[in-house]
């Protein structure tokens, strides 16, 4: 149960950064939107690592974590463009499917949760599956492209990567994955930015925005690292693949985004799931 808890405050986390990206990717280049947030992310974790701790991990675990950071910003980059061309709405609840990657390694490793937290996590599953379907809307309506589709897919597999690689390399005190995690992360925007060289300007008042998500991004990664230490990784990776939720919740309030009757259906499996998870925990 505390597990979960504390993977369902990441997942409330992720909801507000990734919120905060696609609204801002709409109004500025996406590497210039994670050339911001993601390196005050990585002085974030450093600022907070003694407070938090970080127990010892060997150099091939560290190497794990700065691979999971560079699967995490790829899977940015494409969520948040996926959301400056599509509908918020639709578009986060696809990149939940990642959680496949995790849940999937969790079970071949041996990992088996109980009955009702399996069928809870089976039916959270269901629910971010059945949300990424549209009734029908027309174009006016901001129904997302094909290729905000295609990059909300591309966005779930550098997810899931990143939610198996963190639990891998995490401690018990995961100071050090987050941080491997981060320099992966900035190194790979960093490269993205030498090719690509985009306009690096913020839109007007974005700045405080893009810090925010930086932190808020950072302190998702702790928390689902110190919960992927204290239960089953499928467990923890549906909990923290909830972020959809909150996403749509901000974009339904803030922008006014509506959801549709199927979509309001995936919203009702989900909290089932979610129900179920922290019965059988």
């Amino acid at each position: 149960m505390l597990a979960f808890a504390i993977s369902l405050c990441s997942g409330l986390s992720w909801g507000v950064s990734d919120f905060l990206g696609g609204v801002y990717s709409r109004r500025m280049h996406v590497l210039g939107v994670l050339a911001i947030s993601q390196p005050f992310g990585l002085l974030v974790a450093l600022v907070f690592l003694p407070v938090l701790g970080a127990d010892s991990i060997s150099t091939g675990e560290f190497a794990v974590a700065i691979g999971a950071g560079f699967a995490s910003a790829a899977g940015l980059a494409a969520f948040y463009k996926a959301m400056a061309l599509g509908t918020i709405s639709v578009v986060a609840p696809i990149a939940a499917i990642g959680v496949i990657v995790p849940v999937a390694f969790g079970i071949a490793d041996g990992e088996v949760p109980g009955g009702a937290a399996f069928a809870g996590a089976s039916l959270a599953i269901a629910g971010v599956v059945v949300l990424s379907y549209e009734e029908d809307e027309s174009p006016e309506d901001g129904a997302p492209t094909r290729l905000a589709i295609g990059l909300a897919l591309i966005s779930a597999l550098g997810f899931g990567l990143f939610f198996t690689g963190l639990d891998v390399a995490a401690a018990d005190r995961p100071g050090l994955a987050i941080i491997g995690a981060r320099i992966g992360g900035v190194a790979s925007i960093a490269a993205a930015l030498i090719v690509v060289r985009p306009s690096l300007r913020p839109a007007r008042g974005a700045l405080p925005a893009l810090l925010a998500m930086g932190f808020f991004d950072v302190a998702a990664n702790f928390l689902f690292a110190l919960a992927s230490t204290k239960g089953l990784l499928p467990l923890v990776a549906v909990g923290g693949s909830m972020y959809p939720a909150f996403t749509v919740a901000l974009a339904h309030l803030v922008l006014g985004e509506r959801l549709a009757l199927l979509q309001r259906a995936g919203v009702a499996l989900a909290l089932v799931g979610v129900i179920a998870i922290a019965a059988g925990s």
